[in-house]
């Protein structure tokens, strides 16, 4: 136990310049920006469902585990 930690004590004690300091810093602040504006891969509804607007739950199975996300989606197609 003691080795490992006497190795994370001089891994941490490595100096670090500056300017590698604060490029990481300045990467971390960006990754974060990105986030937070919402331009990460955004979800895609699962192309799997086929919304039928005519039939009573727009055709999804209640018994099928994506039921909940078929009319959720099936919803937003088939409202007026």
């Amino acid at each position: 136990m003691n080795h490992k930690f006497d190795e994370l004590a001089k891994a941490l004690a490595q100096s670090v310049s500056r300017r590698a300091a604060l490029r990481k810093f300045g990467i971390g602040i960006a990754g974060f920006a990105l986030a937070a504006l919402g331009l990460t891969n955004k979800a895609h509804a699962d192309p799997g469902i086929r919304c039928h607007c005519k039939k009573p739950n727009w055709g999804c199975d209640p018994n099928n585990l994506n039921y909940y996300a078929c009319t959720q989606q099936c919803s937003t197609e088939c409202s007026p």
